[in-house]
């Protein structure tokens, strides 16, 4: 049988600094250059986005600036990351499927491999594949706050959208 291992550190990470922010905490450099140099953030990294770009727009949300000379890929992890800060509430209710993810019933339909599911926040690509990694976007997880739908990800609930990727690896 397949195992699946769910991690969402980066997540833990992730909600811990919003929050801080949010109750208008400041934000240490050591913390957002440990952020960045987390070996699951490296997916994000490339072209127009790095290491630099973590800091760079972390540093900025947490002093409350604006951010100048900005790549795409950099404003849009900026207004990502504003919005988690705006309502907590919203915030949390996205992080709530993350931490309740059961794939158990997953396993039987994978091939007998160990796979990862990794949670991060993202600037643009719905997910990545690397060898048995799958990585996921955080922001790209919609949940409607006024019912009970499932969590979705281009409008396929969380646990189905995970599978259908599972399966393609």
């Amino acid at each position: 049988m397949a195992k699946i291992a769910i991690k969402n550190h980066i997540l833990e990470m992730m909600l811990y600094m919003w929050d801080s922010i949010a109750q208008r905490e400041k934000i240490g450099e050591i913390f957002i250059l440990k952020l960045a140099d987390e070996e699951d953030m490296q997916y994000l990294y490339g072209e127009d986005f790095d290491k630099e770009s973590v800091r760079k727009v972390l540093s900025a949300i947490s002093n409350k600036e604006f951010l100048n000379n900005q790549t795409k890929k950099e404003s849009r992890f900026w207004s990502k990351n504003m919005w988690m800060i705006e309502d907590m509430d919203f915030t949390n209710s996205m992080v709530a499927p993350v931490k309740t993810l059961n794939l158990d019933d997953v396993k039987d339909k994978l091939k007998e491999y160990e796979y990862e599911v990794i949670f991060i926040p993202g600037h643009m690509d719905d997910y990545y594949i690397d060898g048995n990694k799958l990585i996921i976007n955080f922001f790209k997880i919609m949940v409607n706050p006024y019912n009970d739908e499932p969590a979705k990800i281009n409008d396929k609930p969380l646990k189905e959208y995970i599978e259908e990727k599972l399966l393609t690896m």
